[in-house]
């Protein structure tokens, strides 16, 4: 295109009947000229200006300012643009509610589009109705938050005031200091939430976060003591998630020790999630058994095997089981450790920890436990040595019955199955029913 197709635009642009479209128009035309690096673009935009000028709707004219505003500012005509669109906020100033706020909420959004968000927050904070400002700061504190302007954006928090925002705003800013490892900032977001709903929601981005950060053991414990201090009607998930991640560090006696003040429901949630996230850790779950007192000793010991029981066995938790099954109390939890060891090839630690099982009927099991990995090896003698260690005439007939039967499944070519405990159970009941 050559100079005189330009001018032919510009005199075509002034056949357009409507005032606010030719207004438009001679901006757009301006824009482009100004692109192609035609001079004429200063006579559009002047033309532009001129058509506003003859808008009868001050509604229409408002439009059209922070249109053309719009179009000056890619053109890199900055002055000019900030004056039409202060042209428009002064116009707008006198238009009731809630024309108002629309009007200005419409010239914000357009320069947030722009980038202009210094501007945007000048004009944005002048919105009369608290919803609407609300809203729209909201927005304008997400786009410093993408841009990381950390400044600007405490500057917007500060003017967003009433809940949800202010509360929506924090956590938004939250997220971005946990994403920069700003810990000591985060931590000041946190201390500065009022509402229990918002502070549960901003500690779940923590804990979230703190899953997949590299984070010092410090800071850790200092998110820690915030969550501690949140009202008990904070949902307890977020301590938790807390403290399995700290104990996924290796900080194994400094969660049992926090936990022996939860709830025992509670702490064995933490427990639970703790040595499933460790489980394939054998050093940090020897440090847990270690760290545990007398009265939490047998609730861990029954998880560790039955997170271990549900997973393939390997010898390589050999001293583990064996230390959780002998210490233990209770006797369920040494026939757990049984079965394990029994699973591994470790008969004679097996044998001698099943001995030490007073229950009649939890000793039929763990001796059948090892009977059955014994039958599965093809060693059927030793099978029958170790279910007639069970003297009990009941439970020692019973035990006796099946391990025969195994055996002639064996021979049939079928699976041994370890069913024993569902079995024993139908048994027990048939004999309390007499």
């Amino acid at each position: 295109m050559d100079h005189a197709i330009y001018q032919e635009v510009l005199e075509l642009a002034s056949q357009i009947s409507d005032r606010y479209l030719r207004a438009v128009t001679y901006a757009r035309i301006g824009y482009y000229l100004h692109k192609l690096g035609d001079e004429t673009y200063r006579d559009a935009f002047k033309n532009s200006l001129d058509a506003v000028s003859r808008i009868e709707s001050p509604i229409s004219v408002v439009r059209a300012l922070i249109e053309i505003g719009g179009y000056l500012h890619k053109a890199g005509l900055v002055k000019a643009s900030t004056r039409v669109f202060y042209q428009a906020y002064e116009i707008a100033g006198s238009f009731p509610q809630p024309l108002h706020d629309e009007m200005i909420e419409i010239l914000v959004n357009r320069l947030i589009e722009l980038g202009l968000l210094n501007d945007a927050l000048f004009y944005g904070r002048n919105i009369r109705g608290d919803v609407k400002r609300n809203d729209v700061l909201l927005k304008i504190l997400k786009e410093y938050l993408k841009e990381q302007n950390m400044k600007r954006a405490y500057i917007t928090l500060k003017y967003i005031q009433g809940e949800p925002w202010h509360s929506i705003g924090a956590i938004e800013t939250l997220k971005v200091h946990l994403e920069r490892e700003e810990f000591g900032s985060a931590i000041k977001i946190l201390r500065s939430l009022k509402g229990e709903y918002w502070l549960s929601e901003a500690m779940r981005e923590v804990a979230a976060h703190l899953k997949n950060a590299d984070v010092p053991k410090e800071t850790y414990e200092k998110f820690v003591d915030i969550a501690l201090s949140m009202p008990k009607s904070v949902s307890p998930e977020v301590l938790r998630s807390l403290l399995v991640g700290l104990g996924s560090y290796g900080e194994t006696s400094f969660v049992v020790r926090i936990i022996r003040g939860l709830p025992e429901e509670e702490r064995i949630k933490v427990l639970t999630g703790l040595i499933s996230n460790i489980i394939d850790q054998e050093e940090l779950l020897d440090s847990l058994v270690k760290s545990l007192d007398e009265s939490d000793f047998d609730s861990v010991a029954r998880i560790i095997l039955d997170e271990l029981l549900s997973r393939a066995a390997s010898p390589k938790y050999k001293q583990l089981v064996e230390h959780v099954g002998f210490g233990a109390g209770d006797d369920s939890i040494r026939a757990k450790a049984v079965t394990y060891l029994a699973k591994i090839g470790e008969y004679r630690s097996a044998m001698r920890l099943a001995g030490e099982i007073k229950d009649l009927h939890v000793r039929s099991l763990a001796f059948g436990s090892i009977a059955v990995s014994m039958l599965r090896e093809g060693d059927i003698d030793r099978a029958i040595d170790a279910a007639l260690e069970v003297k009990d005439p009941k439970w020692g007939s019973w035990l006796l019955s099946e391990i025969l039967t195994k055996i002639l499944e064996l021979q049939a070519g079928e699976i041994v199955r370890d069913d024993l405990e569902d079995k024993s159970h139908k048994q027990k009941k048939i004999w309390e029913k007499g």
